[in-house]
């Protein structure tokens, strides 16, 4: 496993002066990113295909085990506040428990049975979109929860920075970033960590655009939790229908903080019937302004 060899480039990071040092970090960090490049097909395909089982309902799920469970987890619970997708659509598979992303739990990882049981006890079915991460790819919690996923027809995909790992075998769709040897031996908290993010990162994000939580590069399902987000709502409604932002406000209001609803309650609909068009488009406020405008 290229994850687990040692970089001869950095055998004396720990005589360099810190400048130095940080610099070559970050250039290895830099690699990091530019290896999700040639994952860019395998990608889309991901998208595309978790798209279709989301729109009959289906949920995201992400698995994995130490630092891998810990980024997919972020990824995963920021979908809620950044694109109000349901907190019931979302789930997690973590070996060890949640308790495993505050401190390390001994041999969790090396469950496989621990995994399949948590798919079974999450109930994944054909619906499901089931995201396994690993670095080294050979994780055999992950593996076997994948490995039951896929026995229950959800779809599949892997993610790890070793290409040919047992885990990508295991996918339906294979996103493989070769990051390589770490700076710091096996510590994949570091270059595949930062891989892993970005893979993440775009595809939970195209798959929102794709469920219409995306308009015009705005959050438009955002979850205005706090006053910063509040006048954000404002300043976002304000920006897509150019009234002021008192209007902006008031028409908020009168959805509810519903910020596509107040779109459409700017274009003169009703609360209630802007919630009733968009349920017509799925949600989608592009195509709701657009079946809005043939009337």
């Amino acid at each position: 496993m290229k994850t687990e060899d040692t970089d001869p480039a950095f055998a004396d990071l720990d005589l360099w002066d810190t400048a130095t040092a940080l610099n070559n970090l970050h250039a290895s960090q830099m690699a990091a990113v530019a290896s999700v490049g040639p994952a860019l097909p395998a990608l889309a395909g991901a998208v595309d295909a978790a798209v279709e089982r989301l729109r009959r309902g289906g949920r995201l799920i992400y698995a994995g085990a130490g630092t891998s469970a810990r980024i997919a987890v972020q990824d995963g619970a920021e979908l809620l506040p950044t694109f109000g997708w349901p907190a019931d659509r979302v789930a997690f598979v973590i070996a060890g428990g949640e308790q495993a992303l505050l401190r390390p739990v001994e041999n969790a990882e090396d469950s496989g049975a621990a995994g399949a049981a948590r798919m079974a006890e999450l109930g994944v079915g054909p619906d499901d979109v089931v995201i396994g991460v690993a670095a080294s790819g050979g994780t055999p919690f992950t593996i076997e929860a994948m490995r039951s996923a896929r026995a229950r027809r959800a779809l599949t995909i892997g993610v790890s920075s070793n290409a040919g790992a047992l885990l990508l075998n295991e996918a339906d769709h294979a996103v493989s970033t070769a990051t390589g040897a770490e700076p710091v031996s096996g510590s994949t908290r570091m270059k595949a960590g930062t891989a892993q993010k970005v893979a993440l990162n775009l595809f939970s994000t195209m798959v929102m655009v794709r469920m219409g939580r995306v308009y015009r590069g705005l959050m438009v399902d955002m979850i205005a939790t706090n006053d910063k987000l509040r006048k954000r709502a404002v300043r976002m409604v304000a920006s897509l229908d150019g009234c002021s932002e008192a209007d902006a406000s008031d028409a908020l209001a009168a959805a509810d903080g519903d910020l596509k609803a107040a779109v459409l309650v700017r274009r003169g609909l009703g609360a209630a019937a802007a919630r009733a068009l968009l349920e017509r488009h799925g949600g989608n406020l592009r195509d709701a302004i657009a079946g809005l405008d043939k009337r």
